[in-house]
Parts: structure tokens; sequence; C-alpha cells
């Protein structure tokens, strides 16, 4: 496991932490995510040593430590400009205490995430893997 590799790739979940508490809207955040998921996946099938399923899923699980940290810690901010998360969190257990609901999910979008980051590494493995080995860097 390259850790250096799942660390340096989560500063997108750590910039995508902070930027979907005002400046992304809810409406448009997949996309970011889309084009996250693909150049991470990219970047683990080509400097990843092998297991590119378990850095996928790693990844996912440390961007949501990034992004739900911020989410809880910014939880004015961030109910204030996702109206739609306020009402799908008003039909779930605990609805008066936002940010104990943005615990528990959290950590459940982040491994559904990281497999859908593995899954997608796994894929890039296999086309990375049919370029010549000097075109692949590997750390």
């Amino acid at each position: 496991m390259n850790w250096k590799l799942v660390l340096q790739l989560s500063s997108f979940g750590f910039a995508m932490g902070l930027a979907t508490i005002s400046l992304i809207p809810s409406n448009i955040e997949p996309l970011f995510w889309l084009a996250v998921f693909l150049l991470c996946a990219y970047a683990i099938a080509a400097r990843a040593p092998g297991g590119y399923f378990l850095h996928g899923l790693a990844l996912g699980v440390v961007n949501a430590v990034w992004v739900t940290g911020f989410h809880v810690l910014f939880a004015r901010q961030y109910i204030a400009n996702h109206p739609q998360e306020v009402a799908m969190m008003a039909s779930m257990p605990l609805p008066t205490h936002p940010r104990i609901m943005m615990g528990i999910i959290g950590p459940i979008v982040g491994v559904v995430s990281g497999a859908v980051i593995g899954v997608l590494a796994v894929i890039a493995s296999k086309i990375v893997s049919g370029r010549p080995a000097a075109a692949i860097p590997r750390q």
C-alpha cells in the first residue's frame, strides 16, 4: 500500500470538503466528484504498486474524513447552502442533530465512494498496463 499516494490524492478530498461548504452547489457537485474520481483512479493505476482497488477504497475513506470533518465543523454554513440535504436529513433519524447525522453518513459515503474509485482504478490499470513500462511513472 502506497500511503503517500493515498494522502497526496486525498488533497482533492480536502479541497472538495472546503469547496462544498459554500462554493460548489449541490446540483453540480457530482460532476466535480466524477472528475476527482477519474483523475484519482488514473493516478492510482499509474503510480500504485498494485492493489488498485484497495488504494481506491483507502482514498475514499480518507476523503470522507476530510469532507465529513469540514461539514461537521462548518455545519451552519453547510446547512445554509444545502437546503436539499437539510430536507433529506429531516426524514432520517436524529433530524435535529445534523452534525451527528453527518458523522454517521460520512463514513458510509466514504466506503461507497472508495469502492467506486477502486473499481475505476482497476479498470484504469487495465488501460495503463497496455502502455510500455517506461511510460508508467512509479514511486
